[in-house]
């Protein structure tokens, strides 16, 4: 008796909705998502249970390193271009409009105005291994230019909202003295940056806040 042949069917499947579905899913998370700025330094907030989270516009960054180092940023390039010029103006240093586009897309500072020029000529890695080895803004009794950027910050953008961020190991008399230069300028609203009690998620992407 003659065998019976099985038609064989077709292994070929059509990926085309998979693959739209694919491209939408990475679509919404490209435009959801919210990326975290590289850091000179790495810090461990201390924890708290505030879930506030900070605004994530006019945000004007001040980071404590253990050392009491300070580094800033800002989260528009714009504002960063105007206080750098008028930092600048203060200590007779005149930035050119290179300069000064460079700078803005930096996304922290923290150097003594007088060296920003040299620091601008070097390349990317460069200037992140000089941030991370020497970087630090001056805050000392003779040359306090913390106050400068802060003071200039304030008459670029009124709506800046100042959030601090420094590492559990940072004694508390760098804090305080950078508290105090605030309180100097009038800036007595200002944000703690924490991370969740309990929680595993890092500070920066939570960006929660402790209010004062």
């Amino acid at each position: 008796m003659p065998k019976v042949k099985v038609k064989r069917k077709s292994t070929f499947i059509d990926m085309t909705a998979m693959c739209d579905v694919t491209v939408l899913l990475l679509t919404f998370f490209m435009l959801t998502s919210t990326f975290i700025k590289k850091e000179p330094v790495q810090v461990s907030t201390p924890s708290s249970v505030s879930e506030r989270k900070i605004p994530d516009v006019n945000i004007l960054s001040v980071l404590i390193d253990p050392d009491g180092r300070i580094f800033m940023s800002m989260d528009r390039q714009e504002d960063i271009r105007n206080v750098l010029k008028k930092v600048g103006e203060d200590y007779k240093v005149d930035f050119t409009p290179e300069e000064l586009k460079k700078f803005s897309l930096l996304p922290s500072f923290g150097l003594p105005v007088s060296a920003t020029q040299k620091f601008l000529t070097l390349q990317q890695e460069q200037m992140d291994a000089v941030l991370t080895a020497e970087g630090g803004i001056p805050r000392d009794s003779t040359d306090n230019q913390f106050k400068h950027w802060i003071t200039h910050a304030r008459a670029v953008n009124p709506d800046f909202r100042i959030a601090i961020k420094a590492d559990k190991s940072t004694p508390y008399e760098h804090i305080r003295g950078v508290m105090n230069d605030l309180r100097d300028l009038r800036e007595n609203k200002y944000n703690l940056i924490t991370s969740l009690k309990a929680g595993t998620s890092a500070d920066a992407a939570l960006g929660l806040d402790k209010s004062h």
